[in-house]
């Protein structure tokens, strides 16, 4: 019996560990970390916790999960031994079927064009999916997908960095600015990530790419596949939005006119994005205007919590970088009361001072990143506050009628909370206890 050992387990890696024992394989998982709560993983598998041994140098295929570093020595030590080395995607890709792949990536507005280009294509076509960082690892459906499957995936510069060979049927890039530098080291090395989802794709693939993304439009000259450039603006030829219409002029020119419910014209983007690439999956514009009608957004994502004594609370939670925080703070005009702070990822905040100087009236620091927020934006408008129960008990002291509550982090919440989801509930329970 041939062994598998899997690096990491995380959500990916025990999908990947629990579809290695259903092919047959003796497996092997190992986790750096001392304690971690696992669960849904099958017996089968053997497990190792604190650190890396060399007993995973005994697989004869190594599944490395996203985020790992490349460099670290047990994957130094695997490849002086020749053992082949493959990323949970490309694992998981091998063992599925599917008729077409729709892969979008971005630094910010993944998660909701990736939601909402899966509810068009399965208002579509039946049979279809939608995996990666969204919803669930492509391992746990791989056996159950089909020829005719549509998989619609999210994927991260951790995912694709790890699978130079991917090759999706519609690559959608919707932005790049700089995030995971701890991880990626350089920029260059992170941009070099996001070109894995387009570089491999023929001529007879489509690569959505954002025009008004002044890298992005200059990445587009290294894929081979018909280049559909989306805008807010006009544009010859493409997807781009014109006063509430989006106009998509590819094969020929058609206009939709869809209720929008999501705010800010970042999500005017995402909703291009989504339609493009739609369109390009061969759904009818009815439909793909009908689906963007109803959509509400996904969680965590400036997500409308209520509003209590004319003030109107605001998560999201889901910004964990400086650019998501910036097209946050661009969602609202003026009277601002922004709760920020995290875990810091080596990005500056400088970026954010004239947006923060025009639109917010205080900003409330939480976590680990206050010093460093405070230093990169010296407005006399900070109030420490170390945790958000403390921030939202000052703000709601202090907000009036009219004001607008938004906890828009810009930093990872790994210094305070498990994941994003737990710090934007934290904070949801917070507001609705007022």
């Amino acid at each position: 019996m041939k062994k598998i050992g899997i690096l990491g387990a995380g959500k990916s890696g025990i999908a990947a560990a629990n579809l290695a024992v259903k092919l047959g394989y003796e497996v092997f998982i190992s986790d750096s970390e001392k304690k971690r709560f696992v669960k849904n993983l099958n017996a089968k598998v053997v497990k190792e916790f604190g650190g890396h041994s060399d007993e995973i140098l005994n697989s004869d295929i190594i599944i490395k999960s996203p985020g790992i570093c490349g460099d670290i020595d047990i994957l130094k030590k695997a490849k002086k031994k020749k053992i082949k080395i493959l990323s949970d995607l490309e694992f998981s890709l091998n063992n599925s079927k599917y008729k077409k792949i729709i892969a979008i990536t971005g630094t910010n507005g993944k998660t909701t064009t990736t939601d909402l280009t899966a509810k068009i294509i399965k208002s579509a076509y039946k049979d279809s999916i939608v995996t990666g960082n969204i919803g669930f690892p492509l391992s746990d459906k791989a056996l159950k997908t089909t020829k005719n499957t549509i998989i619609t995936m999210e994927l991260s510069s951790y995912q694709l960095e790890d699978t130079p060979e991917f090759r999706p049927d519609i690559s959608v890039l919707l932005n790049v600015t700089p995030d995971h530098l701890e991880h990626h080291k350089t920029m260059a090395n992170y941009i070099k990530a996001k070109e894995n989802v387009f570089v491999n794709q023929k001529q007879k693939d489509f690569a959505i790419i954002n025009y008004d993304d002044k890298i992005c439009r200059k990445l587009a000259d290294k894929t081979k596949a018909k280049v559909i450039f989306f805008s807010r603006g006009f544009l010859k030829k493409g997807v781009f939005y014109d006063n509430g219409n989006v106009i998509i002029k590819i094969d020929k020119e058609v206009k939709i006119k869809p209720k929008i419910n999501i705010v800010g014209m970042h999500n005017v983007e995402n909703i291009l994005a989504a339609a493009a690439a739609a369109y390009c999956a061969g759904v009818a514009p009815a439909i793909i205007e009908k689906v963007i009608s109803s959509y509400k957004g996904v969680e965590h994502r400036i997500e409308y919590v209520r509003s209590v004594g004319g003030v109107a609370y605001y998560n999201d939670s889901k910004s964990t970088n400086v650019d998501s925080a910036r097209v946050a703070l661009e969602s609202f005009d003026k009277n601002i009361l922004l709760i920020m702070g995290g875990r810091d990822k080596g990005a500056p905040y400088t970026p954010l001072k004239k947006l923060i100087k025009d639109r917010v009236k205080t900003i409330y620091l939480v976590g680990e990143s206050a010093g460093k927020i405070r230093k990169d934006l010296p407005l006399s408008c900070c109030e420490n506050c170390g945790d958000i129960q403390t921030a939202v008990k000052k703000i709601s002291a202090a907000a009036k009628s009219g004001d607008v509550v938004l906890f828009s982090p810009a930093c990872a919440s790994f210094d305070q909370f498990n994941n994003f989801e737990e710090r934007g509930q934290k904070f949801k329970k917070l507001v609705k206890a007022l």
